[in-house]
């Protein structure tokens, strides 16, 4: 037999055996909102809906879990967990983990700051001495930022608690995402409390990464495509506009 038709057969093959699945697809994730949290209970948000959707296309049936993030790749590190939502692309999780090529959102890191305390931010030097609230286990694309030693960083165990010391004056900025830092804040009540200065730290895309098997390979593609897909519809504009900036988050410090 030909190597095209082998190939043909193996791909229609991993298709049939992903939708005989006997078990859903176990997906893990950390609330981070408007991409990915829990209302009410439920799973929703801007990449969780997106998600639900191409895996819904491809007859793909899911299960989440909410987790502390190192939780999340451990589990996936362990077997527990076929794959994880919204996690940054790395040279050191590539060795280990199968991302979908093609990313669910774009991020831009901002430095958030407390109403009465703004710090303006336009290098590195301007950070000089400050005290600034990370979150364990994520990935700041910026490696400037990343390894300077002009400031020090302080992780909170949730971005609810980083944003939290910030208006209590336990840091002195921030690091987050525009977008979920935004929609945080505004949740929270705390959009008159906070700014953030518009000069973007860093930026970096989310994707779904699997775990290492040719099931997972072949359902990474198929997702990839499919994603692809569905960013041209009118569908996916509406989930965009859905959730845009709320009204009431905090406002950008003028230049």
């Amino acid at each position: 037999m030909p190597l095209f038709q082998r190939q043909i057969i193996a791909a229609l093959l991993c298709g049939l055996a992903l939708a005989a699945r006997a078990e859903p697809l176990r997906l893990v994730t950390e609330a981070w909102a408007p991409y990915v949290y829990q209302d009410n209970g439920q799973p929703s948000g801007l990449d969780y809906e997106i998600s639900v959707e191409v895996l819904r296309r491809l007859g793909v049936e899911a299960q989440w879990q909410f987790l502390p993030w190192k939780r999340c790749l451990l589990a996936l590190e362990q077997g527990q967990a076929d794959g994880i939502l919204d996690i940054f692309r790395t040279p050191q999780r590539e060795a280990h983990m199968l991302f979908v090529e093609e990313p669910l959102s774009q991020v831009e890191f901002v430095l958030f700051f407390a109403s009465n305390r703004p710090y303006p931010y336009r290098k590195l030097e301007d950070l000089r001495d400050l005290l600034i609230g990370t979150s364990p286990g994520y990935w700041y694309n910026d490696q400037a930022f990343r390894d300077s030693q002009l400031f020090s960083r302080e992780e909170a165990p949730s971005h609810e608690a980083n944003l939290g010391k910030l208006v209590r004056q336990r840091v002195d900025l921030v690091l987050n995402d525009r977008r979920a830092g935004l929609y945080l804040a505004a949740r929270m009540g705390l959009g008159s409390q906070l700014g953030y200065n518009p000069k973007v730290v860093g930026e970096d895309r989310l994707y779904l990464a699997l775990r290492r098997t040719p099931e997972m390979a072949e359902l990474a593609g198929r997702f990839a495509l499919e994603l692809r897909r569905f960013k041209q519809e009118q569908a996916y504009a509406r989930l965009q506009a859905r959730y845009a900036e709320p009204a009431d988050a905090p406002k950008a410090a003028k230049d």
